[in-house]
């Protein structure tokens, strides 16, 4: 690919050596050569047939293909049967052409917000795949640090026959943070809007993804408290699907457990797991999916098994 500027550049060292000495036109090349090698080169054309899954890097402007995701399949996400339903129906719908909501995951640690997401990306993807007309959802992850970047990575899908889901995990802002401001614009409200095939899902431990000091601050220093802190907890207003996670009970974190030893065939007496999985618990300080999936890998480690 010729660099935008390699054009610049022989013009200028073409018209400084009809007019100038030879070594001044040489030198003149040197600077804007010296100069071109600042300038970054514009990124390669992202081919989107690469996966079905990418990780966006705003330092270079690239998505990176992930061939293989990291998640958990449905089947294995216990107690959050509701939650698990409403999300599914919405990320059907949405890569059926219909409309569908921007969605934020938020609740408890460890019940399953982000495998949730990667799970019903993979359950649409393998449901419909077949299906006349179906192209494969997209699932694209986005760090927290780059949500700045974020109207330049809806830039390359806006003309893009596919339909993307823009995954954002343990979304959250902190006091000197302003970037949230950037991202109600995307979501809800800029001039030219999400795009239709773009849909953004994140997670985050906080309902109103901001810190509450954030807004207990803008209460007590505001000269207007009231409108203040309707402008902070407005973002999370961009998102139409709102959907908690609470601490699991004593039986939902068992049947997590008993059916992470189906899917496995880990060989186990049933009081023995039991035991060991609520005493594992007890010294967490927390039932949750996360700490049911630390125990089985605990238990499979000592019975000589890989997960």
């Amino acid at each position: 690919m010729t660099h935008p500027n390699s054009d610049i550049k022989s013009a200028v060292v073409s018209a400084a050596a009809s007019s100038w000495s030879d070594p001044a036109a040489q030198a003149l090349e040197r600077i804007a050569t010296a100069l071109e090698k600042l300038i970054p080169a514009p990124p390669p054309p992202v081919d989107f047939d690469a996966a079905d899954a990418f990780v966006w890097h705003a330092a270079t402007a690239s998505l990176q293909p992930v061939k293989q995701v990291n998640r958990v399949e449905m089947a294995l996400l216990r107690g959050i049967d509701r939650l698990r339903d409403l999300l599914t129906d919405n990320t059907e719908r949405f890569a059926k052409g219909f409309a569908a909501n921007n969605a934020l995951l938020w609740g408890a640690r460890g019940m399953g917000k982000s495998s949730l997401v990667k799970a019903a990306h993979a359950d649409i993807n393998a449901r419909l795949k077949g299906t006349p007309a179906f192209l494969p959802l997209k699932l694209v992850e986005i760090h927290r640090e780059d949500i700045d970047s974020l109207p330049a990575l809806m830039g390359l899908m806006r003309e893009v026959p596919y339909r993307f889901l823009i995954f954002c995990d343990d979304l959250s802002f902190d006091a000197e943070d302003t970037s949230y401001k950037s991202l109600k614009a995307v979501l809800e409200g800029g001039i030219e809007g999400r795009p239709p095939n773009v849909l953004f899902y994140a997670t985050s431990n906080r309902r109103h993804i901001l810190a509450r000091q954030m807004i207990d601050n803008e209460r007590s220093s505001a000269i207007n408290p009231g409108e203040a802190v309707e402008e902070k907890v407005s973002l999370s207003d961009r998102f139409g699907l709102w959907l908690g996670f609470h601490s699991c009970s004593q039986e939902d974190y068992l049947a997590m457990i008993s059916g992470y030893v189906e899917h496995l065939g880990l060989e186990i007496e049933r009081d023995q797991l039991e035991r060991e999985a609520l005493e594992w618990a007890i010294t967490r300080g927390a039932r949750s999916g996360r700490t049911a999936w630390q125990y089985i890998q605990d238990l499979a480690g000592r019975l000589g098994r890989a997960t």
